[in-house]
């Protein structure tokens, strides 16, 4: 059996194989909703022989959406639809797992495929919440300072939506602390320089994440898993590096989190990103150094690239993202390219060779 197809097992849960499929967002939802095209992407990726199926970044809140169409858990109503969705994934022996995320300050944008801009309140969109007034791109509507009522407000709102992940049958959430939304604005020096216990020093900044992390203890099972993405460097000087992110991995771990995610990048729009296959490996691997369980991400795109990052210790997980939207049987065919065997689905035993 390759080191790639061992299982993992975290407290209670034990995920078949070490390849997962990273929350993708789709932009396919009203009002929050999850529908039949979450249905048929997250679950042909069970199909497919994925041990672990992170759905997208779902909003705590209607406020925290990136876009008009992003997938919500801020309503008892969005828990029926996603229940459907994780039970179909049990029955092809995946793990379900959700992302819990605000967007802050990159809220209230279009699509992608629309431009991905900001619409402004006066066009329909909404104002948008970061740790400080400074928009993202200078283009961009101001958001708004976050007040202490409006922080105990987030931190209730990411409590609430663990409570109602649950109830739709998730086994692992992740708290999006990543990508330049608002909890990863208040982690980044470059622009959290608040003057109350937010802000200014790693101490402070750290803060919501910390108290987002114990408000969503309280209601999300002791013995299921905890995860959090980070982006382990903002890739500008004076940003939040690598040196930052073994430090709250420590943390994270004294705290209850069971696995840190490790991506990069997204605060500033002006961040040089050096990529290249498989080029946030390294994050994972320091983090790693620490005793915390990790998982890496980033072009990630060939069965020996997954293989050697199992097999050599520089992480837990690998979670693919793009390869699988190009492959959703990625697993399948890794097992044959690694001469493991494993179970196929009884409907397409018949192609298997």
């Amino acid at each position: 059996m390759s080191s790639l197809f061992t299982p993992l097992s975290i407290k209670s849960v034990t995920i078949k194989n070490r390849i997962g499929v990273s929350p993708m967002c789709q932009y396919s939802s009203e009002d929050g909703f999850a529908n039949d095209w979450h249905l048929v992407h997250l679950g042909s990726r069970a199909v497919g022989g994925a041990g672990l199926i992170i759905a997208e970044a779902s909003a705590v809140s209607p406020e925290g959406r990136i876009t008009p169409s992003d997938l919500g858990i801020w309503k008892d109503e969005h828990i029926d639809y996603l229940k459907k969705i994780t039970t179909f994934i049990y029955k092809n022996g995946s793990v379900a797992g959700l992302q819990l995320a605000h967007a802050g300050r990159k809220a209230s944008c279009r699509s992608p495929w629309d431009g991905g801009t900001q619409i402004s309140p006066a066009e329909g969109g909404w104002q948008t919440l970061a740790p400080v007034a400074v928009p993202f791109r200078e283009a961009d509507n101001p958001p708004e300072e976050l007040n202490l009522p409006g922080i105990r407000k987030v931190i209730e709102d990411f409590r609430d939506a663990a409570s109602r992940a649950f109830a739709a049958g998730f086994k692992v959430i992740e708290i999006h602390a990543a990508h330049g939304y608002l909890i990863n604005e208040f982690l980044s020096p470059l622009i959290n320089n608040r003057k109350d216990e937010y802000g200014g020093t790693f101490e402070n900044r750290i803060l919501l994440l910390l108290q987002i992390i114990e408000s969503v203890k309280s209601v999300w099972p002791e013995n299921l898993p905890l995860f959090v993405r980070i982006s382990a460097t903002d890739w500008t000087d004076g940003g939040w590096n690598i040196d930052d992110s073994v430090r709250l991995a420590r943390i994270l771990q004294d705290c209850g989190v069971d696995l840190v995610d490790c991506s990069s990048g997204g605060m500033v729009p002006q961040a040089k990103i050096v990529t290249g296959p498989g080029y946030q490996v390294p994050f994972a691997q320091a983090l790693r150094s620490t005793g915390i369980l990790t998982a890496a991400v980033g072009m990630i795109t060939s069965v020996k690239q997954a293989e050697e990052i199992i097999s050599a210790g520089k992480a837990d997980l690998v979670f693919l993202a793009r390869e699988y939207l190009r492959d959703p049987y990625f697993p399948l065919h890794a097992a044959k390219e690694l001469g493991s065997e494993i179970e196929w689905p009884i409907q397409y035993q018949r192609a298997k060779i």
